[in-house]
Order: structure tokens, then C-alpha cells, then sequence
């Protein structure tokens, strides 16, 4: 009786303790939360006049579900690469700290299914349509097919970064509006100033995952230009997110601007990539994006009180 408790015991020892924090962290909530923010921008630009709650919370929690469910898949996915780089060796499955890979798996399929199925059912066709397309790309396209192979991962696979606004749209009129067509295009354009900033922050903790992340590995100097270039194009991607009439005119010239402030703050790439440059593009980019959801919040609410939508 002894041995077979001692033998309990050093068995359920061996197993790494679930964690509640462990198994939110597989949703990546910050990343979720941006995702679901976007898709809120997205709702905003097409209907920035009579706003219905009840559809818009119907948005966020199918929203919710599915980018939890797609970043648990990309955790399950990348559980290898994960383990070779310092940034993310710490992560639950690498770490071994849930030792269920499989669960994983059928979980993040499951949240994922589930927000596409509670969005079509709930919204419409459009909107479930316009999530299935973001979180497809994320995990098959993106995660599972270009990021180990090509230096185009990020450009194609930023696809997924643009479907939440097209979901917003779609929940919020049935239809991808001109609007939120340009504020796609312009998260789109966002992603990979956002990630090559920080892959040239981190260049030898990707080519130590064999992941080629910057439009050149071996020039650092070219890839930095390359950012700054991809930064520019957020300038006129606001200019036309502002000439399709969908925003109040004084948060017009406010997106524009902040496409600018972006812009110097990755512009000393193009003569120098130092850890520094490299971290300020990545760490501005974060809230450059943030400050353009809040800028269609407040224009949403301009447009109620009174205040014309375009120039």
C-alpha cells in the first residue's frame, strides 16, 4: 500500500499543475484584445450613427472566442520554434508547463469553430464569413504554411490582422463598407512595419528559430529601410480611410497624423538599425494602432452629436 502511494505521488508530481493563468495565456488576451478592438473600429466606421449594443457585444464575445481559439492553435502549432527563441521559450507548452498538446489543439479548434458558428448564427452569414477568413489565415496560411517558409509570412499573413475590421463591418450592416475597406487596408499595411521592427530587435533570436522574418536576414540595414518604407504607406492609407467620408473630418486629420508620428518614430532605421531604433518602431506601433481605434470611437461619437462625416 506504501509503494503504490509513494508511486501516486511521485506520478502526480511529475504533472505539471494547471493553471488558470496558464490556460488564458494560451488566448494570447492582449493580442485578443486588440483584435476584438479593431473589429469594434470596424463596427464604428460603418455604422457610426445609430450604434446597436446588443449586436456590437455579439461581436465582441464571437469575436473573443474565435482569436483565442486561432492564438491557442498557433501556441499548439508553434510549440517547436517556440522552444528554440528566448522571447518565447517560456510559454506554457514549450515550457512544458501543460502537458496536454493534444487538448491544446481541440481546444483552440473548438473556440475558434465555435466564434465563427455564434457569429453566423447570431449576426449573419457575412460576419462569420469575414472571422472564419481571419483566423484561417492566422493559423493555416500564416502559422502553418508560410511563416518557416518565406519572407512574405508576414505580408500575406497580415490578411488576419484586416478580417476583424471586415467582421465589424459585416455585424454592424450586413456589408463591407468603403469605410471599413480602408481601415482594413490600413491594419493591413500596419502589421509589417509592427512585426519587422521587432524582428530586427530580435534578428538573432529568429535566426536562431530559423524563421526569416525580415525582408532580408542578412542586411539588417536594407531591412530597416524596408520598414520605414512600409511605415510611410500608412500616411496615404489614412488620407483614403479619410476621403471615403466615413469619419468626422477633425478625426480625419488626427489618423493622418498619427500615420506621421509613426513614420518619425521608425525613420532612424533608414540611416541606423540599433536595438534602440528597432524598439521604439516596435513599441510605438502598438499604441499607433490603439490611437486609430480611438480615433473612429470618437469620431462614431462626433457624428451622433451633430459634427458632418468627411472633408
Amino acid at each position: 500500500m506504501s509503494g503504490t502511494t509513494e508511486a501516486e505521488g511521485a506520478s502526480t508530481a511529475a504533472r505539471p499543475r494547471l493553471r488558470v493563468g496558464e490556460i488564458v495565456s494560451l488566448g494570447k488576451p492582449g493580442i485578443t484584445a486588440l483584435i476584438v478592438a479593431v473589429a469594434v473600429g470596424g463596427f464604428l466606421v460603418a455604422e457610426p450613427r445609430a450604434i446597436d449594443l446588443v449586436r456590437l457585444g455579439l461581436l465582441v464575445l464571437t469575436g473573443a472566442a474565435a482569436s483565442s481559439g486561432a492564438a491557442a492553435l498557433n501556441h499548439y502549432l508553434d510549440r517547436d520554434v517556440d522552444a528554440r527563441m528566448r522571447r518565447t521559450r517560456g510559454r506554457p507548452l514549450p515550457a512544458s508547463r501543460i502537458g496536454r498538446d493534444g487538448a491544446v489543439a481541440v481546444g483552440g479548434a473548438a473556440l475558434l469553430v465555435g466564434g465563427v458558428v455564434g457569429a453566423t448564427l447570431a449576426l449573419n452569414p457575412l460576419t462569420g464569413l469575414s472571422i472564419a477568413l481571419g483566423g484561417i489565415t492566422y493559423v493555416v496560411v500564416y502559422t502553418a504554411w508560410l511563416k518557416r517558409r518565406t519572407t512574405w509570412n508576414i505580408v500575406i499573413g497580415g490578411f488576419a490582422g484586416s478580417a476583424p475590421v471586415l467582421a465589424g463591418s459585416a455585424a454592424a450592416v450586413g456589408a463591407w463598407t468603403p469605410g471599413a475597406l480602408a481601415l482594413a487596408l490600413l491594419v493591413f499595411l500596419w502589421t509589417p512595419p509592427h512585426f519587422w521592427s521587432l524582428a530586427l530587435l530580435l534578428r538573432d533570436d529568429y535566426a536562431r528559430a530559423r524563421l526569416p522574418m525580415l525582408p532580408r536576414m542578412d542586411d539588417a540595414a536594407f531591412s530597416g529601410k524596408v520598414v520605414v518604407v512600409s511605415a510611410a504607406l500608412l500616411v496615404p492609407a489614412a488620407v483614403l480611410l479619410a476621403a471615403t467620408g466615413a469619419l468626422a473630418w477633425p478625426i480625419g486629420v488626427a489618423v493622418i497624423a498619427l500615420g506621421v508620428v509613426f513614420l518619425a518614430a521608425t525613420w532612424p532605421l533608414a540611416r541606423e538599425v540599433t536595438p534602440r531604433a528597432a524598439r521604439r518602431g516596435f513599441l510605438v506601433s502598438g499604441p499607433y494602432l490603439l490611437g486609430i481605434v480611438v480615433a473612429v470611437a470618437v469620431s462614431a461619437l462626433l457624428v451622433r452629436s451633430g459634427v458632418s462625416a468627411g472633408w
